[in-house]
């Protein structure tokens, strides 16, 4: 059985239809990616998924639960890492974690243990005793992961776990999230923009317009792109879609500026293509398929940053978390 298993999940805002009859399992122990732009659905599934909207029909559970017949328990179940910040910078790293397993109903003795084990785990046991305030903003991360994990939830949701943070630090993120997967056996269900960073997931959803289209392990994924991918730059993208359509039989896919054209072997074509293309490329480049890539080709538009509302709906949630079971 799945620690998340959704069934024909629907969720309706008047006449917009947010999220079409989604079907989705995700097994224990498992790293989920969740991919889609603005407007696709990803956030509206990811709130059914912690209780803080309830379906408009079809099911959900998490947990084993139905997330709308007793949301408390799934709630009691599950820990959350927002994309902003929700520390309080007037407490300690150690306040801080005390007060979430407070809440959390975690025993004294065990709440104590927890946190020095957990700081450990995240490096920032010298630091325990400073407030939050003076801390950076990976530093905070590695925090509100900590957090997360204190009363040993079966699954960890993260919405950009890593966003403003540099490569270096976002590799030590994850580092640490590994080690908690493999410490803890929790699962961990992530939403991320950095295509990088999603092949990290065991598995991946791709969403899009309140539709699952696509899910599979990275390399699955790819699979479904044949051979390599060759990106052009040119003056004009129209027309030279539209001759290499007409000369080489191939349809490419424009993006930001961009062609992208899928080939067997991109090293034999990419000569012929420069000769024979009558006009000027101003760059050019040869890649194995990416999972851009494959966004791109199931959807026809490249993945994009959130847009405001998305963020002030993610702001809106943990509002609602804080000021619910919290």
């Amino acid at each position: 059985m799945g620690v998340i298993e959704v069934s024909g999940l629907v969720k309706r805002y008047g006449d917009l239809e947010a999220v079409h009859g989604i079907d989705l399992v995700v097994e224990p122990g498992e790293v989920f990616g969740f991919l889609g732009p603005n407007g696709a659905g990803k956030t509206t599934t990811i709130s059914i998924l912690c209780t803080l909207l309830r379906p408009t029909a079809g099911e959900a559970r998490v947990a084993g639960i139905d997330v709308a017949h007793d949301p408390a328990a799934v709630r009691s179940r599950i820990g959350l890492v927002f994309q902003d910040p929700s520390l309080d910078d007037q407490l300690t790293a150690r306040e801080n974690l005390e007060l979430h397993g407070r809440i959390y109903g975690v025993p004294g003795p065990l709440r104590r243990q927890r946190v020095d084990e957990l700081l450990q785990v995240v490096e920032l046991a010298d630091r325990a005793n400073s407030l939050v305030k003076t801390f950076s903003g990976g530093m905070k991360r590695r925090l509100e992961i900590a957090r997360g994990v204190l009363h040993h939830p079966q699954v960890l949701f993260l919405d950009e776990p890593t966003l403003g943070l540099d490569p270096q630090t976002r590799k030590h993120i994850w580092d640490y999230l590994q080690e908690l997967r493999r410490s803890e056996g929790v699962t961990l269900f992530m939403t991320t923009h950095y295509m990088d960073e999603a092949e990290f997931c065991d598995r991946i959803a791709i969403i899009d317009r309140g539709t699952i289209v696509a899910l599979g392990t990275p390399a699955e994924l790819k699979s479904r792109i044949g051979g390599d991918v060759i990106t052009l730059t040119v003056a004009d993208v129209p027309t030279a879609a539209k001759e290499i359509a007409e000369r080489f039989g191939i349809a490419p896919l424009a993006a930001n500026g961009t062609l992208r054209i899928e080939v067997p072997d991109g090293a034999s074509f990419l000569p012929r293509l420069v000769r024979e293309l009558p006009m000027r490329i101003d760059s050019v480049a040869l890649s194995r398929p990416s999972l851009d890539d494959v966004f791109l080709k199931l959807t026809g538009h490249a993945i994009r940053s959130e847009g405001a509302s998305d963020k002030d709906m993610l702001r809106n949630m943990g509002r609602m978390w804080r000021g619910g079971r919290r």
